[in-house]
């Protein structure tokens, strides 16, 4: 085995036995498939190889977990991916991830830290994974806070939709999390997720905008309790525009404000 797949494997067995929360989808009790764990497993180490590659000690890692395409995104969902130091004699170290996930599709979401392997897991929509490599002060900043749960939990909020408003503070999704976190470890006056979202329209930062018709938000409300859209203004709702956090909006605005490289893609 690789030393690659060995740092991606790492805790595998743990992750395997345990039930874990997927990110908007219900728990499941099947446990994943061999062809699943095995295709995981693989971009685990691809990834691995190319954050090793890239000489990077923190990105923004991306999956796709979910088809987007009818909202013209190639990503679902983001995390922070960090490079813990070795052990000695232990060549480059192990990568691992922080980031917010839905609690089986409920209204709740909590944070959590995962390995490159368990990352993958989740039955992806596609096989495929990107990056954006932070500039190295803006790495500097944010690498102490990814050890800090306390820290992590300030711009956390539990109530989860999918679809939360980007400029809200009702609800939180995944994305949302993380650039209000990025915010904060870049803005000391950003103590909070209002002053983190004042700091990321300062910096430039554009949300996507969705069009969801009204059968469709109705039909989301009443059948997954992870789908909320009362947090958005009647203004924008009323007329289909849903303004939420993407990862496809994150990359765009780390590489336009350059806070980071331009994405890569791992195949």
């Amino acid at each position: 085995m690789s030393p690659a797949l060995r740092r991606v494997a790492a805790g595998l067995a743990m992750a395997l036995a345990l039930a874990t929360a997927h990110a908007g989808r219900p728990c499941e009790e099947r446990p994943p498939t061999v062809h699943a764990v095995s295709q995981g497993l693989a971009l685990g180490e691809r990834t691995a190889r190319a954050l090793d590659a890239s000489g990077a000690e923190v990105v923004l890692l991306a999956r796709a977990g979910q088809d987007l395409s009818q909202y013209h995104l190639r990503w679902s969902h983001l995390a922070f991916a960090y490079r813990v130091k070795p052990a000695e004699g232990e060549v480059p170290g192990t990568w691992r991830v922080v980031h917010k996930l839905n609690h089986c599709g409920s209204d709740r979401a909590g944070v959590f830290r995962q390995g490159l392997g368990d990352f993958f897991l989740d039955s992806p929509h596609r096989y495929e994974a990107a990056f954006t490599v932070l500039r190295p002060d803006v790495a500097q900043r944010l690498r102490p806070l990814l050890d800090d749960n306390a820290g992590l939990a300030r711009w956390h909020e539990r109530r989860y939709s999918v679809v939360s408003y980007a400029w809200g503070t009702r609800y939180q999704q995944s994305n949302q999390w993380l650039t209000e976190t990025l915010a904060g470890a870049l803005a000391p006056e950003a103590v909070d997720r209002e002053r983190a979202q004042a700091w990321l329209r300062l910096q430039g930062y554009e949300p996507t905008r969705l069009r969801i018709g009204a059968l469709t938000r109705l039909g989301g409300r009443m059948t997954k309790a992870n789908v909320a859209f009362d947090d958005h203004p009647s203004h924008l709702r009323f007329s289909d525009r849903i303004d939420t956090v993407t990862a496809d909006s994150v990359f765009a605005w780390v590489s336009r404000s350059g806070l980071g490289t331009p994405e890569r893609t791992v195949r």
